[in-house]
């Protein structure tokens, strides 16, 4: 069990891991090519919040968010392999923040194929997201004594 539980961390936190080493490659002085993606969509989202809230906000660098997202996948995803739960909670906080941002599927309309690229996205980040959760619940389920619980040794007559 201890080793099929470590291989499937490696494997998950892998996804995050070599995603953060691209991003961290490829990043220049505009952010690197997800920038141009990235920066009308917070530009959208300071807009809204702006007129939602009633107090201007100010700009939301790219560079600094791209920063952001480059460090929650990359630490998120070693701590993740060796079962931290912080680990986990900083992979959260990256989805959490960049699944409704990048994969905007409800400014599309439904059957045209950018709506279904976005949609497929959204809802794979979003079966991250549970997986996540589903480890932090199991992680929390589990008595700490039980984990330091080691087996008797068996006495010989």
């Amino acid at each position: 069990m201890g080793f099929s539980s470590f291989l499937g961390r490696v494997l998950f936190a892998s996804l995050f891991i070599l995603s953060a080493w691209q991003l961290f490659n490829e990043f220049d002085a505009n952010g690197g090519p997800i920038s141009k993606e990235l920066i009308p969509k917070l530009t959208v989202v300071k807009k809204n919040l702006s007129s939602k809230l009633g107090v201007a906000l100010p700009d939301i660098d790219a560079r600094q968010f791209i920063s952001v997202i480059i460090f929650l996948k990359g630490v998120g995803g070693i701590l993740f392999v060796f079962g931290s739960t912080f680990g986990s909670f900083l992979l959260l906080l990256h989805l959490a923040l960049t699944t409704p941002l990048l994969y905007d599927f409800y400014n599309y309309r439904p059957g045209k194929p950018k709506y279904n690229h976005l949609l497929n996205e959204f809802m794979l980040n979003t079966a991250l997201f549970g997986a996540l959760l589903f480890f932090i619940g199991m992680k929390n389920s589990i008595p700490r004594s039980q984990l330091r619980k080691k087996t008797p040794k068996a006495k010989t007559v």
